[in-house]
């Protein structure tokens, strides 16, 4: 499969409640399934058997849009308000954080057109909620001017590697690290929260002190906040298509991989490591892990300005008039 399709499908609901408690946030919103940057390594190729689909190129090449996305959350964050007399610092002690992109890219290409992305972070801030947004895409500058108006903890800006060559040929479809480099620029000037995730790590390509230092440094000079670093987990599907990548690209790593990955993570030894190597690079540039949870701190009840009333959700955010960006991926 190679032409890009789309298909379109209704959620009732978007707000996805996050069981895992090693998670530092509360729900996760995806506005798309499937991502058209195709990375090797995405651990979302996993969750495509629960629909019945394959981790193969079928994930980058149908893309379902979640067209009423808004409108489910809406309704979602409406009901939830109703339950506090729309007294929004209980609504939001009660919600806690949301990240966008932790499946798929909610910027990806599609959305250039599609909105739906923005749509759902319109919801968010018109009731005041925290959100924290990841992506590989430069597209999100199109939205300063909701991020500006937003609770925002954080943007995070993927990059593993500054070497378009390895981008190109582990992510086909992301944008290239220069343009990754000067989002994490352009959102900072703006004062958005904004750092660099540096995930996934990948052995034997992105994983040297040289490398991480450089793209720690090059982070530093675009003014990230903070940097985060992730290593390579391969699920058994996604190990499949990692390793057929991989295959056509590197051939000469494939022993090593299978030696290094007996399940779904790396040897301890090695993950240890990575670990400290990547730390000590931090702690060197003041790239400090910024966990949101820590600096949010308790929510105090928020009136409408110039109001006595409580803060009613009803009452729309002003229309900003906004410059169309399109951008070549």
């Amino acid at each position: 499969m190679s032409k890009k399709m789309y298909e379109t499908q209704t959620v009732k609901q978007t707000l996805n409640k996050v069981q895992a408690k090693s998670m530092p946030f509360d729900w996760s919103i995806n506005p798309y399934r499937g991502c058209a940057h195709g990375c090797s390594f995405c651990y979302a190729r996993g969750f495509q058997s629960f629909i019945g689909r394959e981790a193969d190129d079928e994930f980058q090449n149908r893309i379902m849009l979640k067209t009423n996305a808004a409108e489910a959350l809406e309704e979602q964050l409406s009901r939830m308000a109703r339950r506090f007399r729309y007294d929004i610092g209980e609504l939001q002690r009660h919600v806690g954080l949301v990240v966008l992109g932790t499946a798929t890219d909610p910027y990806q290409p599609v959305e250039i057109k599609a909105r739906i992305t923005r749509a759902c972070l319109e919801v968010l801030a018109k009731y005041r909620i925290r959100t924290s947004i990841t992506t590989r895409s430069p597209l999100i500058l199109r939205d300063l001017d909701l991020l500006s108006r937003m609770k925002v903890d954080s943007v995070n800006i993927s990059l593993n590697s500054l070497d378009p060559s390895v981008i190109r040929m582990m992510e086909p479809g992301a944008p290239l690290p220069y343009k990754r480099l000067e989002t994490v620029k352009k959102l900072s000037a703006n004062g958005v929260h904004t750092g660099l995730f540096i995930a996934p790590i990948l052995p034997f390509l992105t994983d040297s002190k040289e490398n991480l230092e450089e793209l720690m440094t090059a982070a530093k000079d675009h003014q990230a906040s903070f940097a985060m670093t992730s290593l390579l987990r391969l699920s058994p599907d996604v190990k499949n298509w990692f390793m057929h990548a991989l295959g056509q690209h590197y051939p000469e790593l494939v022993p090593r991989y299978k030696s290094l990955f007996q399940g779904a993570y790396p040897d301890p030894r090695y993950a240890e490591k990575i670990k400290t190597l990547a730390g000590g690079l931090k702690q060197k540039l003041r790239l400090f892990d910024d966990a949101p949870e820590k600096r949010s701190g308790g929510c105090k009840p928020e009136r409408i300005a110039g109001s006595a009333a409580p803060f009613q959700p009803e009452m729309p955010l002003p229309s900003p008039e906004v410059e169309q960006l399109s951008f070549p991926f």
